[in-house]
Parts: structure tokens; sequence; C-alpha cells
């Protein structure tokens, strides 16, 4: 890295997303291109040199893969720098790391991470079965495990171990449904309350409808810029991204140690957070991933907020809450706001991003100044962690 790319910011210049839910009328493309075209709006014009394309599942639910290629052609920017990144549901996370690597080595000026999602090309139980290609296909995928059922192991394991109520998970999708209710862009923006979450059907024992993240379709765009690179004015603060990760744990959870330990979201934290010269407990909120309530109690407790098996009581104490103590899901989380596969993990960093700019709506922190946000897929196989801070 040279000294004239050691010495400046890193920052998000641009943000864009569209809705999450199930979008019958548009394409893989359609979707990708309207999160694109807002995010170079929303950088006042700014050209990618370099597209990175996070995805989960195009090359079995749309029979579509080369991605890169696709999308920069479909943009008019063929001829630029362009792959797809697949990390599982971490794809789009994994995209905006080397969207980062790419500016931060001088290699390229402007890049661009993009995530995109289109779960209902297909219906039904070829959905859940495709997801199972995140698993290890040996061992777990070819003996009926889904991503879903893993986290219900994973959840059963915990309530023994830690001898937790059951109930007491219901406060992770309570808290997701509310700050969801103020997300215009979110699936899900219906309140529910712990009679809801009690009454749910059981989909995976003891996980029930409301503790899993629907998939849904979705897409949203990041562009990271060297910050003296941008012009003069933008029509917005930056956010700098000081602190960025990416760590990998066993696939197989039989591989592991202690399945309730999530060693690389531990290692993701710790690392983008020494980066960025900080502790954890510095940030002042904490996108992390409620795919399933299982992984929302286990991120607090991988990321130090919390000891193994009491994750779950900062959400019942209302600690995680717009006006607690360590914020989460501000605006709505996997759960409320949807789960769009690969592109999940830039919903988190735009929504990020907006809080970080005071442009969340109705959901605004009071002022805050530096985030955590983490993205994982599966069992935190792959985690990637990134800190945000508001550049005045």
């Amino acid at each position: 890295m040279n000294d004239a790319v050691k010495n400046t910011d890193i920052v998000i210049a641009g943000i864009g997303q569209t809705p999450v839910g199930e979008h019958w009328q548009l394409s893989l493309k359609n979707l990708a291109y309207l999160a694109y075209k807002a995010a170079v709006q929303d950088s006042g014009g700014l050209k990618p040199d370099a597209l990175y394309v996070g995805n989960m599942l195009a090359p079995v639910l749309s029979h579509q893969a080369h991605l890169g290629v696709l999308l920069a052609d479909d943009f008019g920017l063929a001829g630029i720098e362009a792959a797809a990144v697949e990390a599982g549901n971490a794809g789009g996370a994994a995209a905006l790391r080397l969207a980062y690597l790419a500016v931060a080595s001088g290699c390229v000026n402007i890049a661009m991470a993009l995530g995109v999602e289109k779960f209902t090309d297909q219906v039904g139980p070829n959905v859940e079965a495709a997801a199972s290609v995140i698993l290890d296909s040996d061992y777990e995928a070819a003996m009926g495990l889904t991503p879903n059922a893993q986290a219900a192991l994973l959840l059963r394991r915990y309530l023994y171990e830690y001898q937790v109520p059951r109930p007491a998970f219901g406060a992770f999708p309570i808290l997701a449904h509310n700050n969801a209710a103020g997300n215009p862009q979110a699936m899900y923006r219906n309140l529910i309350n712990a009679e809801s979450y009690a009454q749910a059907g059981m989909v995976c024992d003891p996980l029930n409808l409301f503790d899993i993240a629907p998939w849904a379709d979705g897409a949203a765009a990041v562009i990271v810029a060297r910050r003296d690179s941008l012009p003069a004015a933008l029509p917005h603060p930056l956010a700098r991204i000081s602190g960025a990760s990416l760590a990998t744990d066993r696939l197989a959870l039989h591989d592991r140690p202690n399945p309730l330990f999530l060693r690389a979201a531990q290692k993701s934290v710790e690392r983008a957070c020494r980066q960025a010269g900080i502790l954890p407990q510095d940030v002042d909120f904490f996108e992390l991933c409620d795919s399933t309530s299982t992984y929302a109690a286990l991120s607090l407790e991988a990321a130090g907020f919390a000891a193994p098996g009491q994750g779950w009581r900062m959400a019942q104490d209302g600690q995680l809450a717009l006006d607690g103590k360590l914020p989460v899901c501000t605006l709505g989380g996997f759960k409320g706001r949807g789960n769009p596969g690969g592109a999940a993990g830039l919903y988190q960093v735009v929504e990020a991003v907006l809080q970080l700019r005071g442009e969340a709506g109705k959901n605004q922190l009071p002022h805050p100044q530096r985030a955590l946000v983490q993205s994982l897929s599966g069992a935190a196989a792959t985690a990637v962690a990134h800190v945000l801070e508001v550049i005045h």
C-alpha cells in the first residue's frame, strides 16, 4: 500500500437499496440496476472502476452465474473489473470487504459492492433445499439438514446448556418488528408482542415462525472511494470505513470444539475494532445478524457484549432497543426487514450509514458517531465485520 493511500480515508460515498419483499415483476438484473442507480445518484454521479457482486443462490434459483460480467454490461460498464463474490449469506459483506481492499490498495479509485438476491425465481421446498448449499454437503445437507434446522439444533443446545426459559428469545423478533415499523424498505412493518410470539407456529423446534427471518428479494449497493478523490462537496455526510475484517470457522458444526461459540464472529469483530483503534464497547450501535433468534444471542456473546449464555438477557432487559445501551437492528434487522441472502450484509451497511448520516427517519438514533456491522453466513462459518465512523 503506497503512502498516499495510507494517509487518506476510505469512505462510503454512495448507498442505494430496493425495498425488500417478493418482487415477482422484477428480474435479478432489474433489482440490481435499481440499487446501482440509487447509489450512483446518492454519490453525486460517481461511476465505479470495479464492481464486486455479492450473491448466494443465483446459479441455483435464477440459473445465472457470472454475475459480475452480466451486471457490469447491463449497467453500461462493460470492460471494468467485475466479479461475483460467493460467501453464502455473507456474500454482500464480503463484496464490500473486497471493494475496500481494492480502493485501499490504490489499484482502484472507485469501487462498488452490490448485493442482489431473487428468491422468488422459484417457490416452495426448492428454495429451502437450495439454501442448504451453504452447509457441509457431505455431512449436513445430504442428511437433510437446512440452515434453519441447524440454527434450531444450536438453540436447543443453548437452552439445555444455560437453562434459559424458551419464551425469553421472543424479545429478539419483538424488537426487530418494532424497529422495522419505522423502515419504509422493510418487508414486515407489523408489530408483534409476547402473546403473538407465543402463539406462532413452530417451524424447526424450538424456532417458531417469528424466530426465523424470511427469505426475500432485494438489492443494495455501496460506493467506496478515497476521500481525497471525491468532489469538494457531496449532499450528505461521509462514513469512513475505519476497520474491516473477514474471518472463517470450520464449516461443519461437528468439527467445532464448542458449537455455541462463534469463533469467526469473535475474530472478525476483534480484527475490525483493532484496525479502527477501538474496543467493541466504543460503538454507538451494532447491526448484528439476526437471521434467526439463535444467532442474535450468539453474536452478542461472540462480540464480547455479553457473557456466554447471557446474550438473550440484553434483549429482554431492553438494552438493545433504540433508546437502550446498545441499539441493534435499528431498522428491523433480518427478521423485520427480510433476509435477501447475499444482499443482506449490504443492507446492514446501508442502514448503518443512514444512521450515521442522520437519515434514519423515525428510527434515528441521537447523534451516533460509530457503528459496528457484522454479517454471518450459516452458523458463522464466514463472519464479516466493518467499523464505520461518521466524518464531520
